[in-house]
């Protein structure tokens, strides 16, 4: 039986990267999370974790030394083109205290993700000052801009994603080779999108016949749950999709022939590899922007499984997560 290793988890937000890390074989040894809701969540799910409802800033990095792993999902509206992109002027830049914490604790690996953004020429310099310090702090470091719909994801979803490791015997992380493929919006909500005996079901799925834009979350400072902004919404509009919102319930038996339908917390939530049975604590509005802001728990575990099997000394054949370890996690 392989030992599981052990993660500290910095701005858990909804559990997306908390739950492929579990896939991958990691347990927590913490997951700290600031918003109330979120950590709601996090412990209706997965009551044995240690969930830490915290501010990073006060996170006690000596209580963590000497942890496997170390993985951040630092807030993103400084580096969002959604956002003003202010980097490391913006209040809620979060890197250099997550950087504390992994001097402090001296993890073996070390993952954070955050929006594509972050790898433009905008914050180039930001960047080289993230690597340098990891660097003198003993690791060697990698990153590049991952595509979501490569690692089973139906969307979009570019991410940022750095990799960390100690130096030793030449040995480092390797990226999980993409190809995993992802299944079609309609592939992947079939089932859902029927469940109230829709006439126009079957006919709506083979019409979504690509992978959906990326899922955007919002913040607080937005109204309530929508999917993107004007160009996103015409995407969706394009698969069928209304995206002005999000509906209570999949559409009935008799909803209009011609007309749009809605995505509902479960769809949205499955087309970021959510297992089903994960329940979002609070309203509409609060559930959407947990599964929102989530790095997809699918891409999480592929890169889970190579950081495993770094800290294993492996090197060889490269596995991917399937969809029944995610929902047995």
């Amino acid at each position: 039986m392989q030992v599981a290793f052990s993660v500290v988890e910095l701005c858990a937000g909804g559990g997306g990267q908390a739950l492929g890390l579990e896939a991958a074989g990691f347990e927590h040894a913490a997951v700290v999370e600031y918003e109330p809701g979120y950590c709601a969540t996090l412990r209706a799910n997965r009551p044995h974790w240690n969930t830490l409802q915290m501010d990073i800033r006060h996170v006690r990095a000596q209580d963590f030394r000497g942890v496997d792993l170390i993985a951040a999902g630092v807030p993103c509206p400084p580096f969002s083109i959604a956002g003003r992109q202010l980097g490391g002027d913006d209040e809620r830049d979060m890197f250099p205290h997550a950087l504390s914490i992994i001097e402090v604790a001296k993890p073996t690996a070390i993952l954070i993700e955050n929006v594509a953004g972050l790898a433009s020429a905008k914050f180039s310099e930001y960047r080289d000052r993230v690597l340098v310090r990891l660097q003198q702090a003993g690791y060697e470091t990698d990153w590049r801009v991952i595509q979501s719909s490569d690692y089973g994801a139906p969307q979009l979803r570019p991410r940022f994603a750095l990799l960390g490791w100690r130096r030793r015997n030449g040995a480092r992380i390797e990226w999980p080779k993409p190809g995993m493929g992802a299944p079609t919006v309609g592939e992947a909500l079939r089932d859902l999108m029927g469940v109230n005996g829709w006439l126009g079901a079957e006919a709506w799925c083979a019409h979504a016949n690509r992978i959906a834009p990326t899922i955007v979350g919002g913040s607080k400072k937005h109204g309530g749950p929508d999917l993107g902004p004007t160009r996103a919404k015409a995407q969706w509009r394009e698969l069928g999709v209304d995206g002005m919102g999000i509906a209570n319930a999949a559409p009935g038996r008799e909803f209009a022939k011609n007309g749009l339908p809605r995505l509902t917390i479960p769809m949205v939530a499955r087309l970021q590899t959510f297992p089903d049975d994960w329940k979002f604590q609070g309203g509409k509005t609060a559930a959407y922007r947990q599964i929102g802001n989530a790095f997809p728990p699918k891409v999480a575990a592929s890169l889970g499984i190579m950081i495993a099997r770094y800290l294993r000394g492996e090197r060889s054949k490269i596995v991917r997560p399937s969809g029944s370890e995610l929902a047995a996690s």
